[in-house]
């Protein structure tokens, strides 16, 4: 596993540990079909909250949240109704959070945006 990918788990672990402890349930973690993958489906009461998690060690690709693009907004989006076409469980709303994980000088910060749009 490079570097790049044990960088992006471990993100991927603290973004999970962050939204169990502010009240989400977890249903799925890196979900995958033909159009695409979502790193976190999540319940938070009645709402679906599909969660993309990015996680950098420095600037030099931008920022965590330069790289969640309308493009990427707009997959999240089919991904999540492919999802959404095979589950039984009802949910009144969809939304999409954004879980930023920066790691500067060995700490990481965490940032979480609901609703991104």
């Amino acid at each position: 596993m490079t570097m790049a990918h044990e960088l992006g788990r471990h993100g991927e672990q603290l973004a999970v540990d962050y939204l169990r402890a502010a009240g989400l349930r977890i249903l799925e973690r890196n979900w995958c079909c033909a159009e695409g993958e979502i790193d976190i489906l999540a319940r938070e009461g009645p709402i679906l909250v599909v969660v993309e998690v990015k996680t950098r060690s420095g600037r030099s690709h931008g920022s965590a949240f330069e790289a969640v693009t309308a493009a990427k907004l707009a997959k999240l989006r089919t991904v999540a109704a492919r999802w959404l076409s095979g589950q039984s469980e009802w949910f009144s709303s969809i939304r999409i959070d954004v879980v930023a994980l920066e790691r500067f000088a060995g700490e990481f910060s965490i940032r979480h945006d609901r609703g991104v749009s």
